[in-house]
Parts: C-alpha cells; structure tokens; sequence
C-alpha cells in the first residue's frame, strides 16, 4: 500500500518537474540538500506542516487542504505590468465537459485543461463514484469510467462545493432509475434557483424532490420532442443537452443560452456523434445516439473571462501588456465598450482554437495615462452576445480609474452588487444604489490594506486586481474562491512584473 508521505511525494516531483525545475534547484529555493528533496519525492522524509507550506510555496500550489489553514496573497502594489500573457482553457467549459465524459464508456482526453479548485472538486466526485482520472503531460487529462457507476458512494463534501454537479443529473438519467446527488454549492451570490433544471428536466420524465441535503431524482425516462428553457441560464442549457443526447429521437431546446461553454459542450458531444444544429444561436436541435463508447481526445478553447481579467488588471494598473488566445467573439462587446470610455487596444487577426471552431485573437493593451472617461450610459450583462455577465465585474476597477461616474446594473445575482463595495476598503468610491446597482465614481487612487476575499469568485478578484495599483503591501486573505477559478494566477502575475507572494497560514 502507497503511503501518504509517498503519495505527498510523488505529487511533489510531479509539480517540480511541471515547473521545471530539477531537484537541485529546488532545493536551493527551499533552503535544504538535495538528498532530503530525493527523500521526499521517495516518501522517506517526515514533512511538517511547516515544510508542506514553504514547499507549497517555492511550488506556488496548495499541496494539502488542512482544516483552519488559510491561503493568502501578500501584494507590493505599484509595479506597472509589462510583457505578454497566454490565456488557460475555460473554467465553464471544463466543469461542462467533465460531467459530459460521463457519457462516454471509451476514453476520453482532454488537452491542456485548467488545474483549479473547481475543477479539483469535480474530478473527486468522479473518483468518488469510480471513475478513473488521470492528468497526464503538462495539463492534459484522461478520463475512463467503469461501466456501473457507484452513486452511492458519492463524495458529498467535495460536490457541495460546486454548483456544476447538477450537471451529472443530464447524464445519469440514463443509467438509473432513482438516484440522488448533494445540494449544489459554489459562490455565495444569493439565491440561485434550480428551478430551470427541474422544469426541463420534467419534460424527459424526471422528478427531483429535495430532501435534507440532497436532491432526489425518481426517472421514468421519456424523450421529448420540444423543451422551451425557463431561463437561458448556462448550466441547464449544458444539463439539457447532454440529457438529449442519449435519446435517438429529435429534441428542440428553445430559449437555450449560447454562451461559450455551451458551444464548447455541443463541440464535444459532436465528437461523441451526437447530432447538433444551431450552435451558437438560442435554438438547439439534438438528435442523440442509444450508446456511446468513442476514443476521443478534444482540446477546448481559452477563457474569454481570465482574458477580461487581465484586461481590467492592465487598464487598473495603466499598464501595457499583450493577452494572447483570446475567443474574440466572447469578449468584442466588452472590448468596444472599453475603446468608447477612451482605451486604445491593438488587435490582430483572427485565427482558430485548437477545437477548430472558436475564433481567437491577440490583443495588446495600452497604458491609458488617466484618460479614460465614464460612460454616459449603464453598463449591464446581456446574454451572449451581449456583455459576458462574469465580465460585468471587471468593469468595476476600470470605471474606478476613469473620469467620471460609471452605473452598473448587475441584474442576474442577488448579492454580487453587494461585494463590489469591498472595494471602498482599498480606495475605490462604490455607492450602492440598491441590491443590484451600483455607481462607481473615479479617478481612483487605490490604497494598500488588508482584506480577506469575499466568497464569490469575480468580486474577490478585483480586490487582487486594485491591490496590485495600490502603493505599499496589502494582503489578500483566505484566496480559495479566485482558485476556485484561475489556474497559477499569483505566479503569471508575476511573470508580468508583479510582486506576489503566496504565503499559508494555519
């Protein structure tokens, strides 16, 4: 039997090579022989809580969870960021297209795929339930499930800290008769209904009942030839689609979402030979197949969101910075509306993703000196094609720095609105309207402090964001939630010239 040292271990020499660096150079970051790092990539060396956390440091990756351990972020602000950035594949895509592989009985690779805490929590609900995952070179990922899934051996912890296992219930409904899967989790933005899952799934003759910390799903499986969405919302979309894609039959989703992930997902599911038309529009029309058993390895494109990111982090830190691979169609509204406030952004010609579907682009970012000006009207999220609603914050810090007052109504969560006021304990000046609306009034000078992350994801990254303008040392506390979706970030800021630390507190 492995034992935890050697598992600790082998976890370590996998990430230091992924880094690449040798076991002497490690060894000369993290202040001891080289012959104690060979001990402990063998599992013969005793590791304190203590080294765990300077390892994890010199390795900028948590290795370990403990129970009281908090994560932070020390940030030396007031570095302008230089230099050229590439994107990472999608957070969304990729929490879609891990409950899609459970439709496939082959194997299933996907390439270059994120290495986050959301998705870490997914993949140990697969496990949990006995299917095999396997990361392989650098970030690709090999999936192989059993032929009976074991749902009653579900890991309950890790699925209710993501919304995305709702998502299994799409899959699942034809393999078994009656099963249940935890309360979904994820951010903290309010109430967020599943009521859109339950209507839908109705049509294909599922009953979800919820009890004390779970939902309980009774299937009495019929296709459905027409299936109007109650709302366009992203994950029901992914959740309909892969419910249809079992069924011979031809099903309609009307008022589905064409956001990014969901093209990504019908992408995929086309793979496994899954007919789909109207990609990319509000009307789906799936024809499935009874049986899917395919070798497949498929590459998703870049995250228009961490390219929105990166954005804000230019313009907040009046910084000239070139983000390459970006899903240009996902992004050029938010673009526009940043050239109309006064940016300049150069831009190169579109090429193709690694899925040979998705238009990518390079675009260079321009220190804007103070010159950006407010908005006359309001900035708010439409669905695709409109303003990417996981962009919408972004736009905070940005307005914070233009001349002006900036209104941003974010009508889609109940409580995201209330954590842009966060922002006024580094220097922003954030008036709440009310619980959705917000007006942002710069120029801003961002101020040093420290704050511990609110727990949803965007709002606590544009605390990172303002902290890196801000002159002197913050810290950022407690950054599970921007892990939950941004892969190394600490470390690729840095690549562009910020000074950030990742220091473990317990």
């Amino acid at each position: 039997m492995v034992s935890s040292y050697e598992k600790i271990g082998n976890l370590i020499s996998q990430i230091r090579q992924e880094r690449g660096l040798s076991q002497a150079e490690f060894a000369r970051r993290l202040r001891t022989s080289q012959s104690a790092v060979n001990r402990m990539e063998h599992g013969r060396q005793n590791l304190s809580l203590e080294t765990l956390g300077r390892i994890s440091d010199v390795l900028n990756k948590q290795l370990i969870s403990l129970s009281g351990e908090a994560v932070n972020l020390r940030i030396e602000g007031g570095h302008p960021l230089k230099g050229e950035i590439t994107l990472k594949t999608s957070k969304n895509a990729a929490v879609g297209l891990l409950a899609a592989s459970l439709l496939n009985e082959g194997v299933t690779r996907f390439k270059a795929f994120p290495r986050i805490e959301e998705v870490y929590r997914i993949i140990e609900v697969l496990e949990s339930i006995g299917v095999s995952v396997r990361w392989l070179d650098g970030n690709d990922l090999e999936i192989k499930r059993p032929k009976k899934l074991k749902l009653d051996k579900i890991n309950a912890e890790a699925a209710k800290q993501t919304r995305s296992v709702l998502m299994f219930i799409g899959p699942l409904i034809h393999e078994f008769s009656k099963f249940r899967i935890p309360y979904a989790g994820g951010c903290k933005l309010g109430t967020r209904t599943v009521q859109p899952h339950l209507f839908a799934l109705e049509e294909f003759g599922v009953n979800i009942v919820a009890t004390s910390g779970n939902y309980n799903i009774d299937v009495k499986k019929k296709p459905a030839s027409r299936i109007t969405l109650y709302e366009p919302g992203d994950t029901v979309t992914e959740n309909i689609l892969m419910a249809a894609s079992k069924f011979k039959s031809e099903t309609t989703i009307e008022f589905a979402s064409a956001n990014y992930a969901i093209q990504e997902v019908c992408m995929f599911l086309k793979r496994l030979g899954v007919s789909i038309e109207g990609i990319g529009s509000t009307t789906l029309i799936v024809k499935g197949v009874s049986s899917i058993k395919k070798n497949i390895t498929y590459a998703p494109s870049e995250d228009p969101i961490e390219a929105m990111f990166f954005v804000s982090a230019a313009v907040t830190t009046n910084s000239k910075i070139t983000i390459k691979r970006i899903p240009i169609e996902f992004m050029a509204v938010e673009l526009l509306k940043l050239e109309k406030m006064g940016l300049k952004v150069d831009k190169s010609k579109r090429y193709k993703a690694l899925n040979g579907f998705t238009d990518l682009v390079d675009i260079t970012v321009h220190p804007h000196n103070g010159e950006l000006t407010a908005l006359s009207d309001k900035l708010h999220s439409l669905p695709y094609p409109g303003l990417n609603a996981d962009n919408l914050p972004y736009f905070v810090p940005i307005a914070a720095c233009a001349k002006g007052r900036t209104l941003i109504h974010d009508w889609m969560y109940d409580n995201r609105a209330l954590y842009y006021t966060e922002l006024t304990k580094i220097g922003a000046q954030v008036e709440l309207a009310d619980p959705h609306r917000l007006y942002v009034t710069g120029p801003t000078k961002f101020r040093r402090a420290d704050v511990v992350c609110p727990p949803a994801l965007r709002p606590a990254s544009l605390l990172l964001i303002g902290m890196l303008a801000a002159d002197g040392v913050s810290m950022l506390r407690n950054v599970y939630t921007i892990n939950r979706g941004y892969e190394d970030l600490a470390v690729r800021l840095n690549t562009l010239g910020a000074h950030i630390t990742v220091v473990h507190e317990i």
